[in-house]
């Protein structure tokens, strides 16, 4: 497999085993990621919300998540990966089993936002240790395995909780803390720390006026990166907070989300194999523009949506988006993080997704009640927006990454695995 993978990509065959068990606890994970998916129809469904309580609740898991990947972020530098990946994953074991039985709004408020604390801790951790592992110039290969990793559970978890939704939500809680549990053992066994520190960089929690997260949160060049990312993960969430209430307005079943959602997934484990070599001759802002551009057209698509073949035709649109933009926004997110500060420089990244969890539902379910179909037209324009800004930046970007590759590296420890 490792070799069939190396030839679709261009690129080598053999990664170290680290990030194979690394992509393997991903992997496991995602399959059983079934209860967020449905946390907004389990609410509307099953605990009698409406789409704005819902919209709040859902979004009160993404404010937790923005706490929760600059924690994250922080402890993979200081902690280190292992330790971070562990604590995460059990906590979200015992948070996703309490959700199952909880039955008070406010109760399921509190526990959605703990749980969104211990779901984006693990985001840095996991990135940090694959540059930690996977030389530069495998790196590449290695993001879009990890990207094709998280789509394969994502498309397996959305045909199963597709059809669980309609017999048991409780069921959709306690198999995704199954599976959560079933990763963090997986890292336990064979996921060793891999952090290795940079000859000069003193240990986390040693030395005075070390760099730490002030210093992601003032590169100008890297926060507009993070900024354009956030526009395109508000666009991404659409698939999983906003267009259930919308297909459900249309008359369709969970087990018709659940398809369209799987069909993505399907799409990205079959053409992302493809994706490194057709993007390889382009410059990684144009891809990004182009990218964007399509999640765009195929959210804006939307508008005019009221049949499950609609909202199948517009989801191969932006799943091709999203494929495209996979690999040279991990790759840029990478070349711009120094190697003493990764995983905080991963946490100011992946903030975009947390924060993007609170603001398209607790700004979309108000939007969708406001505007109704025409909800899809904002987000269409937000993406639009987005590939211009990738168009209007790159030029930076590329000087910045040419310049960190242009000075002088320091040597670092050998990473474990490697």
């Amino acid at each position: 497999m490792r070799v069939a993978w190396g030839r679709l990509h261009g690129g080598p065959g053999r990664l170290p085993a680290v990030f194979w068990y690394l992509w393997a606890g991903l992997l496991i994970n995602r399959a059983g990621a079934f209860a967020v998916l449905f946390l907004s129809l389990y609410l509307t469904d099953a605990r009698g919300t409406s789409p704005a309580a819902a919209g709040a609740v859902v979004g009160a898991y993404g404010a937790g998540g923005a706490a929760g990947v600059l924690l994250g972020g922080v402890l993979a530098d200081r902690w280190g990966r292992r330790a971070t990946l562990l604590a995460a994953h059990l906590a979200a074991t015992g948070l996703m089993v309490g959700l199952a039985f909880s039955e008070q709004l406010a109760v399921i408020a509190v526990l959605a936002a703990s749980l969104g604390v211990a779901h984006s801790m693990p985001g840095p951790a996991f990135v940090a240790a694959i540059v930690d592992v996977v030389p530069e110039d495998r790196r590449a290969y290695a993001f879009n395995l990890q990207f094709w990793a998280f789509n394969l559970g994502m498309a397996v978890a959305s045909l199963l909780a597709g059809m669980l939704a309609e017999a048991s939500f409780v069921a959709l809680f306690l198999l995704d803390a199954a599976a959560t549990l079933a990763a963090a053992l997986v890292i336990a066994a064979k996921v060793p720390e891999t952090l290795a520190r940079p000859v000069g960089l003193p240990a986390p929690d040693r030395g005075r006026g070390r760099p730490g997260l002030a210093t992601a949160l003032t590169d100008r060049i890297f926060l507009v990166f993070v900024g354009l990312t956030f526009l395109l993960a508000v666009l991404t969430m659409q698939t999983s907070t906003i267009m259930p209430l919308a297909m459900r307005a249309d008359g369709l079943r969970p087990s018709a989300y659940g398809l369209v959602v799987a069909l993505g997934g399907a799409l990205i484990v079959l053409g992302q194999l493809f994706v490194p070599r057709l993007i390889a001759p382009y410059r990684q802002a144009h891809v990004l523009s182009v990218a964007t551009a399509l999640m765009a057209l195929g959210f804006g698509a939307l508008t005019l949506a009221d049949r499950l073949w609609a909202y199948l035709g517009a989801a191969v649109v932006w799943t091709a988006g999203s494929m495209l933009a996979a690999p040279p926004n991990a790759q840029i997110n990478a070349d711009l993080a120094p190697p003493g500060l990764r995983g905080r420089y991963q946490a100011v990244f992946y903030l975009t997704f947390p924060a993007a969890s609170f603001v398209a539902p607790a700004l979309g379910g108000v939007s969708l009640q406001l505007l109704g179909d025409g909800h899809w037209l904002v987000v269409g324009a937000l993406g639009l927006t987005a590939a211009v800004g990738h168009l209007l930046a790159g030029p930076a970007r590329e000087r910045r990454v040419a310049t960190l590759r242009a000075a002088p590296e320091r040597t670092p420890d050998a990473p474990v695995g490697s």
